[in-house]
């Protein structure tokens, strides 16, 4: 019997994907994913309304960082596609014109739904640490959560968990305060 040798996807693989799926690299392995369901959609799009409001523009928060919604991050032989990413205006003053980005994050968001979930957690997160960036959260709209991981060594250890509502002050964004009750829809 022979034994078939799979080569580890190339961006051109990633570029056949079609346009209403999200593909990524990860670790050699092509990845798609559904665009999200609207409770993921929604928290994601108020966290990095609140984020891009109060730590990019500066209200009621010191402006120092840079926030997008599905970079494309091509770090290593990896084509990562986190919900957001946040550079320190420190690390990178200005936000470059261009496709993807071949600078880490200092931080990543992934919010899970239940077919990205094992994606998020299993495969991508170690690669985010194995890939320099140092905090990572986990957001879960369904079970009203967020998990807050700050990278050691080569691993993301899960450093807090805040679940409901009400503010949080949470790594990297503290003293700066966010209320979690914006991210999940009403029942």
């Amino acid at each position: 019997m022979s034994k078939v040798i799979e080569k580890p996807a190339t961006y051109e693989d990633l570029l056949k994907v079609p346009d209403h799926l999200v593909a990524e690299i990860v670790d050699g392995e092509l990845f798609t994913s559904p665009r999200p369901a609207s409770p993921h959609a929604y928290a994601t799009l108020t966290l990095a309304s609140t984020l891009v409001s109060r730590l990019q523009r500066g209200q009621g928060c010191s402006p120092d960082w840079w926030f997008l919604m599905e970079p494309e991050l091509h770090l290593g032989a990896d084509v990562l596609v986190p919900d957001i990413a946040g550079w320190r205006k420190a690390n990178m003053p200005r936000m470059p014109k261009v496709v993807w980005f071949d600078i880490a994050p200092d931080w990543v968001c992934e919010v899970v739904s239940v077919k990205t979930a094992r994606l998020d957690r299993i495969r991508k997160l170690p690669r985010y640490a194995q890939h320099g960036i140092p905090h990572a959260w986990i957001v879960d709209p369904v079970a009203q959560s967020v998990e807050v991981y700050r990278r050691e060594g080569e691993h993301m250890l899960l450093f807090s968990t805040h679940e409901g509502s009400g503010p949080i002050k949470a790594e990297p964004f503290e003293p700066c305060e966010l209320d979690l009750n914006d991210l999940w829809l009403e029942e």
